[in-house]
């Protein structure tokens, strides 16, 4: 039997706050979602706040909670300014408040002499963390050392150079129900999600700020992606890209897996290499992915069968992985920009600039070409330019023939106006001579581009509608059944316009 149970216990909220009230507010928080409870004392600012939290945690402590007291020294990368005989004193306060587990790092054991915890009045059960903030070392030393000891759990904290660092901590997990096993980075967040799934004691979520890097949020962790309830048969899907953390299609898809009751999961892969993710599909059980930049164009080597659209396309977003192993491509993308963009324009005979050349610009040319538009390419890379016109029988325009032209729509295919760079738009007010004006960027909703064109008048397309369009048609392919789109486009939106409020707009494009 697992120490902590099954199924929500396992998800272990991080309390972690400057003061005592702040900190008592996040432990209130956190039992609405999961009875286990690390207590981050170490980042609690002085003393005096250490001992108000805890004379408020024992006068309020109830039955049936687990408090896990943490009081990491800066040595071990807490934040706990004292020395081993203070860090054990306030393990020992914690203990009185009633918390029945404590976190020791290892370096603070390896200082112990002769590494008995004896005689010290500290939490009856304990957790050996061991963290490693540069790499994932080699795991088997680390084990074959420490799980024999007195520690009831083993934790191993360790940053993710790559997909393969997660997948050899989850083959950590699996080897003892004593590890912990935490990925740490962005590239190691789908192996922190999978975690309870391949048998970690374990998986951590912060209330509020991130104790850790990569971490994921508590309420993220449990509803967003059902941590909990993931098994080996639940099957596995995501986004491949770089970068990746801010992307939308997480939201989207799992919010359709609950909607529709499918036992299912979406993950953000970070992927600078094709081989190191794909050499992990078969271990974490992955059905099938969404593919953004820079690997739209690099992943079509590597998979056994294309459609011939996505072929003659030269790009694919959407990879679905058969029994086999083997993988099929196919590309979305040519939806969305239809299903955007026909609500406003009647197709046939319009004509269109496509401001681009990559991936996303070659999918918009070939559904614009085939759906009777004239199509215009305007590009930075003049070579790229040609060869998509040359595809589509298209024209290459010249940026400096711009202010000259009018177009029925005009389509920005480039990543110009993402977050950091929001207040910059791909083209000027003068070289916008048409009647409708898309942008490929979703994140954010009004673009600088959007803002440029409304401000004379021109009708407005935002990449939402190709966003959610595309992200749909993927959803429909990969589990032969009818999308909740209503929930999902609802589930975008919410998001978006959360952020428009706050002014905290993130990077994103498609997917």
């Amino acid at each position: 039997m697992a120490l902590f149970g099954k199924g929500i216990s396992r998800i272990c909220a991080v309390a972690a706050a400057p003061t005592a009230a702040e900190m008592a507010r996040q432990v209130r928080q956190a039992l609405r979602e999961t009875p286990t409870v690390e207590l981050r004392l170490d980042w609690l600012r002085n003393d005096a706040e250490r001992l108000r939290f805890l004379a408020w945690l024992k006068k309020n402590r109830a039955r049936n909670i687990t408090f896990l007291a943490t009081c990491r020294r800066r040595l071990g990368g807490g934040r706990f300014p004292g020395n081993i005989r203070a860090q054990l004193h306030w393990l020992g306060r914690a203990r009185e408040a009633g918390c029945s587990w404590c976190d020791l790092e290892v370096e603070t054991l390896r200082e112990i002499p002769d590494g008995s915890l004896q005689g010290y009045a500290i939490p009856r059960r304990m957790l050996l963390s061991i963290h490693d903030f540069k790499r994932t070392p080699p795991l088997n030393p680390i084990l074959n050392r420490y799980l024999s000891g007195a520690a009831e759990l083993i934790k191993i904290a360790a940053t993710a150079g790559s997909i393969a660092d997660g997948v050899r901590l989850l083959a950590a997990a699996k080897r003892s129900k004593k590890v912990v096993a935490v990925s740490m980075g962005e590239a190691g967040l789908p192996a922190r999600i999978l975690a309870l799934r391949s048998g970690s004691a374990l998986t951590y979520a912060p209330v509020a700020e991130a104790t850790a890097p990569g971490q994921v949020s508590l309420w993220d962790m449990k509803h967003l992606y059902r941590a909990h309830r993931l098994t080996r048969r639940t099957a596995v899907y995501g986004v491949i890209g770089n970068p990746i953390g801010h992307s939308l299609s997480p939201l989207m898809h799992n919010k359709g897996f609950s909607a529709r009751r499918i036992d299912a999961v979406y993950l953000p892969f970070l992927v600078n290499d094709l081989h190191d993710f794909l050499k992990a599909v078969p271990e974490l059980g992955v059905r099938g992915f969404s593919v953004t930049l820079p690997h739209k164009q690099g992943i079509l080597k590597f998979l056994k069968e294309c459609e011939q659209l996505a072929e003659s396309i030269g790009a694919v977003n959407t990879v679905m992985v058969r029994p086999d192993g083997s993988l099929y491509g196919c590309n979305t993308d040519y939806v969305g920009v239809l299903r955007a963009l026909e609500k406003k324009l009647h197709l046939p005979c319009s004509r269109v600039l496509i401001f681009g050349a990559g991936g996303s610009a070659r999918a918009a040319a070939f559904a614009l070409a085939r759906a009777g538009a004239a199509v215009a390419i305007c590009a930075r890379r003049e070579k790229p330019a040609h060869e998509l016109a040359l595809a589509v029988g298209g024209e290459v325009i010249p940026r400096r023939a711009l202010r000259g032209e009018f177009f029925d729509a005009i389509l920005n295919a480039t990543p110009v106006g993402m977050h950091p760079h929001e207040r910059i738009s791909p083209l000027e007010p003068r070289e916008l001579n048409c009647r409708i004006v898309m942008d490929l960027i979703y994140r954010p909703q009004r673009t600088e581009l959007l803002k440029r064109a409304a401000q004379k008048g021109i009708i407005t397309v935002s990449g939402v509608d190709m966003f959610l369009a595309q992200g749909i048609a993927q959803w429909e392919m990969w589990t032969a059944k009818r999308a909740p789109e209503t929930v999902m486009r609802r589930a975008v939106k919410s998001a978006l316009n959360a952020e428009s409020e706050s002014g905290n707009n993130k990077p994103g494009r498609l997917p």
